[in-house]
């Protein structure tokens, strides 16, 4: 799952699994399942009332005022253009998962379980490759017309056929969709099909066929869809803001997977395309919400008059989840980037040390692991059941079954010497010389690298990056350009290095192919910015994808992670393993958090006695 964010984000979409073969807990007498989890267990029993994270009880009301704090699909942070986020076209809106309703909803106080929204309960054949999905028939799409298997087939093929590649490329082994009739949708997949491809087929959104048969799906549009969803689109402000009105009638609202939810009259997520005037406007109460991913400003921003007032609180909340793959990934489609010595001798030219303590107030740690935060992450040596998976592919870095690689710690002096002769070392290897204040490559050209961007607010510590880059003779530039230029240079793969941080979920799966996959890296707009393209790879991805054990999937996640990391592929960057939140003090909120999420602003609900005590009412 994906997001340019530099701190964990969270996905519209979350990824798990249901490798089924046999009757597991939580399945009733005649095979029907009220939910679905990657291996079987759930939770939740088939009579639950609601989640143990809601409150029950929350007022209904109010509003709920937010910037973007992660991407899916097509989106950008800085700027809208199209209320459609499930193709490759545009910069898609926030907020739009809000308007349709899935076959399934995740329950966020479990690493991967999902349960009966549209659907009312499942059932599946003993070789795991036909689901049968029993809907509710009470399902409503927001004009009133009845929500049927049919529309969901269609919206499956449709997301298949057309969709964006972060959905496309992952549910191409879903051989088809069709409806028996009205309440029974069946779904088939190929033989060897990835064990989480059920589950994220079942967090999909569903499309009305009559709304968009007439359509053109791929199209960038601002007419705002016909949902089914807890919300609708309100007020579109574009490129600015995007407003969406609760549904009064929504159909499901009572329903186990909503009680206590979807408590907020009306939500809007703002946009700015410069941070320092978005941190203004939270300072004025234009939003009231506000995930801080900034260190510098959190150490050294918040002594405005609201929050000395108490009608601005702050707090620290931990994250259970992932951390996250963030950092600078380089290209390797170039062929400047295609040894990846070269590719090391420019990561050892990073001091994070230096970074972390002279402009983030040592707010961060250094990510090392493809998996970092999680015991996915390889640490030591391999295992013997690791070792099982990579020794058939003998041509692997012979550092894949040593220590598991780190980046090295400098001196924090900002201009290691020993980290910058090791990489002048590795460039030499790799046939690189230098030509007056050049280093020039083995064909002859001058090694250049532009940094890419659509935000300046990694240009404290790009800066100091690139200088050291120049030390070795390397012609390094930091280019900022506008939101959708961006969006299709990465599409295109038309850049040398750009930030970009890959969240993954508790149990990930089948996802990971669009990130690290060999026929990812060839596919226009995937995740794949490196153009990752490896056998041995490809076959670990499938050992992940299939795993039907726990213990398995962590061994196979564990055995990629050193894989990757022996790449270079990127240079790795930092995390944090909590959330820095500023409200303005209007927010209620349960009692028992979810333990995987952090449940806003779905959980949350308008205090109107705190909005009244600010002057916010």
């Amino acid at each position: 799952m994906t997001g340019r964010l530099w701190t964990p984000t969270r996905r519209g979409i979350v990824l798990g699994g249901a490798a089924l073969a046999a009757i597991r807990p939580g399945w009733a007498v005649d095979g029907e399942r009220h939910g679905l989890s990657s291996f079987g267990e759930l939770k939740y029993p088939p009579t639950f009332e609601r989640f143990d994270y809601v409150n029950p009880m929350a007022p209904r009301g109010g509003r709920f005022s937010a910037q973007l704090a992660g991407t899916t699909g097509n989106q950008a942070f800085n700027t809208f253009n199209t209320l459609n986020i499930y193709v490759l076209r545009g910069e898609g809106a926030a907020g739009m998962s809000l308007t349709f309703d899935s076959l399934m909803v995740r329950a966020l106080d479990e690493p991967d379980a999902v349960y009966g929204l549209v659907a009312r309960a499942v059932t599946v054949s003993p070789d795991g490759l036909t689901y049968t999905f029993l809907l509710r028939p009470q399902a409503r799409f927001h004009d009133g017309s009845r929500l049927t298997a049919r529309d969901a087939a269609f919206s499956l093929k449709l997301l298949r056929d057309q969709g964006h590649p972060e959905i496309a490329e992952v549910i191409r082994p879903m051989t088809d969709a069709r409806a028996e009739d009205d309440a029974r949708l069946v779904v088939t997949f190929a033989a060897g099909r990835a064990r989480d491809l059920p589950l994220f087929v079942t967090q999909l959104p569903i499309f009305s066929a009559a709304y968009y048969g007439a359509r053109d799906f791929e199209a960038s549009t601002l007419e705002p869809p016909l949902g089914s969803g807890p919300y609708r689109v309100g007020t579109v402000d574009v490129g600015r803001s995007i407003g969406f009105e609760r549904v009064p009638d929504y159909w499901a609202a009572d329903l186990p997977v909503n009680v206590g939810q979807n408590n907020f009259d009306a939500i809007r997520y703002e946009y700015f395309r410069d941070r320092t005037v978005a941190f203004e406007a939270f300072k004025s109460g234009a939003f009231t919400f506000r995930e801080e991913f900034t260190a510098r400003v959190w150490a050294t921003g918040y002594d405005f008059p609201a929050l000395k007032e108490g009608r601005v609180t702050r707090e620290t909340v931990p994250d259970a989840r992932p951390s996250g793959t963030q950092g600078w990934w380089i290209n390797t489609r170039r062929e400047a980037f295609r040894d990846p010595r070269v590719r090391e001798a420019i990561g050892l030219c990073f001091d994070f040390e230096w970074s972390n303590k002279n402009l983030m107030y040592g707010a961060y740690t250094r990510t090392a692991s493809f998996f970092e935060n999680s015991d996915l992450k390889a640490t030591g040596k391999p295992s013997a059941a690791e070792i099982a998976l990579l020794e058939p592919f003998k041509d692997l870095p012979s550092e894949v079954f040593g220590e598991a690689w780190t980046p090295p710690v400098s001196d924090g002096s900002g201009q290691d010497r020993a980290l910058l002769k090791r990489a002048d070392a590795l460039l030499r290897e790799a046939g690189c010389t230098r030509q007056g204040g050049s280093l020039v490559l083995p064909g002859g050209r001058a090694l250049t690298i532009e940094f890419l961007d659509d935000d300046p607010v990694f240009d404290a510590v790009t800066q100091p990056f690139i200088r050291n880059l120049g030390l070795l003779g390397i012609k390094a530039s930091l280019r900022v350009v506008d939101p959708a230029q961006y969006q299709t240079r990465l599409k295109d793969f038309d850049f040398d290095v750009s930030p970009r941080r890959y969240s993954s979920g508790l149990t990930p799966g089948a996802e990971l192919r669009e990130t690290y996959g060999s026929r990812a890296a060839a596919t226009t707009g995937s995740n794949n910015l490196s153009g990752i393209a490896s056998p041995a790879i490809d076959a670990l991805l499938t050992a992940i994808a299939d795993a039907k054990s726990r213990a398995d999937l962590t061994t196979a996640c564990r055995a990629l992670d050193r894989v990757l990391r022996a790449g270079r592929y990127w240079v790795p960057m930092w995390y944090g393993s909590t959330h820095r939140l500023a409200l303005w003090d209007v927010y209620g909120r349960p009692e028992t958090p979810p333990r995987y999420d952090l449940g806003a602003p779905g959980t949350w609900w308008f205090d109107a006695d705190k909005a009244k005590r600010i002057g916010r009412d």
